[in-house]
């Protein structure tokens, strides 16, 4: 396993942070995880080296961080653990159950904390950027909560570049701990985030994790997974046919280099200058190992000529732009991958 410092910060985690989604109970979306079925796959992480383990509280409307709080507390020592959890969607209705406001980011970390069986986190992330609540009340809350001990630093994730900026602004004016991470979503088909966000996290001392390096699935060339085929963001994100191009230049990539697709999608976002630590959301511990494999490989000129030709602008994807994907023509391909000789 490789470690990096993130951002600024002393904190040092894996290269590979294990994702949870999918971990809690089928009752909250049918290709969840229970707690028998997720724990070798924990367990597969943490053997190859994983301290960076990622929670949320509306994972499973709060069942996730009930199961993988138990996993880790038979499996590792927590002071080895690098644990964050998200705070925002909520894990119930109600007016004041979601956001981020003081009322509700203050009983989420309590309820998180119960719920995973810890003292402490040690990121406490916004999971979005809440419009509605002023960005001074948000950030004094988790300043407490960072002052109170329930969270070493905090986090964020998916926003725009310029909402960042209102965060870290409040920050410096009143004197409030600083976020030490994004976590955003990137991949061959999706790379809005470098013209503005990675930059800008870049200059501002911030680590970046990516999430979604598959593009949910599409790059790995199963479309038809039980995931796909019941959550509707899928086909929201990447239905358009320069997705599905991209999806074909990782499968040139992966027969010419005799791997898996994904392995060739993860190895692209592993090798991005401006990534940190990607998230992996494994179904099986073989599913793992092909992130572990991608740490290793090193795509040439030509691969990411290849993987990178297709891709043109889109509408960046977030809870207000899903659905809104503007059309997108791709570049001729080139050298050895040139169509009239590449595999189709």
């Amino acid at each position: 396993m490789q470690y990096i410092r993130l951002g600024n910060s002393g904190l040092q985690v894996s290269k590979l942070c294990l994702g949870t989604m999918n971990m809690g109970t089928p009752d909250w979306k049918p290709w969840i995880f229970n707690e028998q079925q997720s724990e070798p796959i924990v367990r597969h992480a943490l053997d190859n080296g994983v301290n960076f383990i990622d929670l949320a509280d509306f994972y499973s409307a709060g069942v996730g961080e009930e199961v993988v709080g138990r996993i880790l507390k038979r499996l590792a020592r927590r002071d080895d653990l690098v644990v964050t959890t998200k705070v925002g969607y909520g894990t119930r209705t109600g007016i004041n159950a979601s956001g981020h406001s003081r009322k509700h980011i203050m009983e989420s970390i309590d309820a998180s904390l119960q719920r995973a069986g810890m003292d402490y986190f040690d990121i406490y992330m916004l999971h979005y950027f809440d419009t509605t609540t002023p960005v001074e009340e948000t950030m004094e809350a988790l300043n407490d909560i960072v002052r109170a001990g329930k969270a070493r630093y905090i986090g964020v994730s998916t926003m725009l570049a310029g909402q960042l900026a209102k965060l870290l602004l409040a920050c410096e004016r009143n004197g409030w701990t600083r976020p030490i991470n994004m976590q955003l979503q990137m991949n061959c088909a999706y790379r809005e985030e470098e013209r503005e966000m990675i930059p800008f996290c870049r200059d501002q001392g911030l680590g970046v994790s990516v999430f979604s390096p598959l593009a949910r699935g599409l790059l790995t060339g199963d479309v038809q997974s039980t995931r796909n085929q019941t959550d509707f963001f899928t086909q929201q994100m990447y239905n358009d046919e320069a997705s599905f191009e991209i999806a074909r230049s990782v499968q040139r990539v992966a027969l010419r280099h005799g791997v898996s697709n994904a392995q060739v999608a993860q190895a692209w976002v592993l090798q991005h200058g401006g990534v940190d630590s990607m998230l992996v959301g494994a179904d099986t511990t073989a599913q793992f190992d092909s992130a572990l494999a991608a740490l290793d490989m090193r795509l040439d000129a030509d691969d990411l000529y290849e993987l990178e030709r297709n891709y043109t602008p889109c509408d960046v994807i977030n809870d207000y732009t899903a659905g809104k994907r503007i059309l997108r023509v791709a570049r001729p391909a080139r050298g050895p991958f040139d169509l009239q000789e590449a595999v189709a």
